[in-house]
């Protein structure tokens, strides 16, 4: 789907000129690539690279036809996913003095006090970065809440489903650090060749601000990464000694009932039925009551030595 905008007194407005300067194409069709390969003479390579979701980040400038900056992005959450947050790419090509975004689905809005005040089309450029990181902050922050929810529900229950969605919160945070870090490098190749992209100082000041924003994220990231790792190895102990509490308490349990067992047993054979009127009751009673005293002594050694 293509969306053209244009830059009105500083703001993004949806036209449907093409001599627009902002063409936006979410999951193009084979039809729009055809035309961005004869058009705007974008090779099919960095299309696919654009829409592949593995693809990593990276940046190529060329004078003679377009550059090229690919940037990964926080995925579209899906309820079929798991709690597993995944990590998608998008374009963006600055040829012929337009700037193009090629998005596998509607990654980027365009919306909110961030997409005013636009100078020119290199402003634009860095608050499309500027817009993605804010993108993996706000799904961090999305994942923090979702983590404090399933550590209740652990706390209370230790079920396998909860802990395998915590594992799949832990796995999302090292995709997400590994995005981040990615774009972090890009951002700073962006500042080392900032004449190739004709930025402004204005626009370079806006830059640093994106790389000290970028450094934020990819620190918070880091560690929530790190506190998910620790939260998972203190589970996984504390999962391991309530098995081995449960298994005494087991063993003790099985104690208490094996001797008494065991006197029934020895004296079972050579005692006649408590119903022999030749020798009375007083054997049944006599077993029996060795059983219980015996019970009783491994249960009050239990509690004594506070197994």
């Amino acid at each position: 789907m293509l969306t053209r905008y244009q830059i009105v007194d500083g703001r993004l407005l949806e036209t449907e000129d093409d001599s627009a300067p902002i063409y936006i194409f979410a999951n193009p069709h084979e039809a729009e690539k055809k035309r961005l390969m004869s058009e705007f003479l974008i090779e099919e390579y960095d299309i696919n690279s654009a829409l592949d979701p593995n693809e990593p980040a990276h940046i190529e400038f060329d004078e003679e036809t377009y550059h090229v900056l690919i940037l990964n992005a926080p995925k579209r959450y899906s309820s079929h996913d798991n709690f597993l947050f995944r990590i998608s790419s998008f374009g963006v090509f600055m040829c012929k003095g337009k700037i193009i975004i090629l998005c596998s689905d509607n990654l980027l809005t365009f919306e909110g006090r961030l997409f005013t005040k636009i100078r020119s089309l290199q402003h634009f450029y860095l608050k499309v970065i500027y817009r993605n990181i804010l993108h993996f902050e706000q799904h961090l922050q999305v994942i923090q809440k979702i983590a404090d929810e399933l550590e209740g529900h652990i706390n209370r229950s230790m079920e396998n489903k909860q802990l395998l969605n915590m594992f799949n919160l832990e796995k999302s945070l090292v995709y997400y650090l590994q995005a981040v870090s990615s774009n972090g490098r890009i951002i700073e190749k962006i500042r080392t060749n900032a004449a190739k992209l004709r930025l402004s100082e204005q626009d370079m000041d806006f830059l640093d601000d994106v790389i000290n924003e970028n450094s934020q994220c990819s620190q918070q990231a880091h560690i929530f990464s790190e506190v998910f790792t620790n939260l998972m190895d203190a589970w996984a102990s504390i999962i391991n000694n309530n098995l081995n509490v449960f298994i005494k308490k087991l063993t003790l349990a099985t104690l208490c009932i094996m001797v008494p067992t065991l006197i029934l047993s020895v004296f079972s054979v050579n005692v006649p039925l408590p119903f022999d009127e030749t020798h009375g009751f007083w054997p049944f009673w006599i077993i029996t009551a060795l059983a219980v005293l015996s019970s009783a002594f491994v249960f009050a050694l239990w509690r004594w030595k506070k197994w």
